[in-house]
């Protein structure tokens, strides 16, 4: 099971690659593994679909207080 760095740190992996789209990349990738039976890992895809919703709100909320 990872841990809550390792989630961290691919959240952090896929908003670089995907930008605002991270969030979608990582709620297919968790549907494409539970369709496929892997429960514990479309468990592991919708943490790091946490973890980047709760990026992206942060950087949503201080690009709104810098302006």
């Amino acid at each position: 099971m990872p841990t809550d760095r390792d989630i961290w740190a691919t959240a952090n992996l896929v908003i670089r690659s995907h930008g605002e789209n991270a969030w979608l990349h990582a709620a297919q990738r968790a549907d494409e593994l539970l369709t496929n039976g892997d429960v514990e890992g479309a468990s592991t895809w919708k943490r790091v679909l946490a973890a980047i919703r709760q990026l992206q709100d942060t950087e949503s909320s201080a690009d709104q207080v810098a302006n």
